[in-house]
C-alpha cells in the first residue's frame, strides 16, 4: 500500500513540477539564443530564431566592409538614427565587431524576409551599380550590407539589430547585451 500511495504522488507531483519550468515555446519567445560562429567563413551567414523571428549572423568579408563607407550618399539613413538598434552598435558597420554582423531578417516595410544578395555588380542579378546587400523581394526595398536602407526604397527605416553579445570569440548571444 505504501508503494502504491508512493507512486501516485509522484505521478501528482511530476507534472506540477514540470509546469514550473517554461515550455520550449516559452523560451524560444524570448530566450536568449547562442550561436557558434567559429566556422562561420568570410561572406557566409547564418539564420537563427529568436522571438519567433529570424536572425542573421553575417561574417562580412574586408571587402564588404569597405564598401559600407562607400554607400553612404545612396542610404536613407547612413548613421542609422532612426533605426532600432543597441546604443553599442553606432557607426557604418552597426556591429560590435565590423567583421561579425547580427541583424534581425525582417524587412521594416512590411515584415517580409529580404535575402541576401553579396555579389556585386554584373556577378549579381540586381544590376551593374549594386553594391551588394540585402533585397526584399516583396516590395523592391534594398539594403546594404550593414541592413541599412537605400534612398527609394519602400521600407522606411534601417532593418533592427537586436540586442546581443560575445561570450567569447566563437560565440555570439542573441536576446542578450553585456
Amino acid at each position: 500500500t505504501t508503494a502504491a500511495g508512493a507512486a501516485v504522488a509522484g505521478g501528482v507531483a511530476a507534472p506540477l513540477l514540470v509546469s514550473w519550468f517554461p515550455s520550449a515555446k516559452a523560451l524560444a519567445a524570448g530566450a536568449p539564443v547562442e550561436a557558434d560562429i567559429s566556422k562561420l567563413e568570410a561572406g557566409q551567414q547564418i539564420t537563427l530564431e529568436w522571438r519567433g523571428k529570424p536572425v542573421w549572423v553575417l561574417r562580412r568579408t574586408p571587402e564588404m566592409l569597405q564598401r559600407l563607407a562607400q554607400n553612404a550618399p545612396l542610404l536613407a539613413d547612413p548613421e542609422s538614427k532612426a533605426a532600432r538598434q543597441p546604443d553599442y552598435v553606432k557607426g557604418e558597420a552597426r556591429s560590435i565587431k565590423p567583421e561579425i554582423f547580427v541583424v534581425e531578417g525582417v524587412c521594416t516595410h512590411l515584415g517580409c524576409s529580404p535575402t541576401l544578395k553579396k555579389e556585386v555588380g554584373a556577378a549579381s542579378d540586381m544590376g551593374a551599380d549594386w553594391p551588394g546587400g540585402y533585397y526584399c523581394p516583396c516590395h523592391n526595398s534594398r539594403f546594404d550590407l550593414a541592413a541599412r536602407v537605400f534612398k527609394g526604397s519602400p521600407a522606411p527605416t534601417n532593418m533592427t539589430v537586436p540586442p546581443h553579445r560575445f561570450a567569447s570569440d566563437s560565440v555570439v548571444v542573441i536576446g542578450e547585451d553585456t
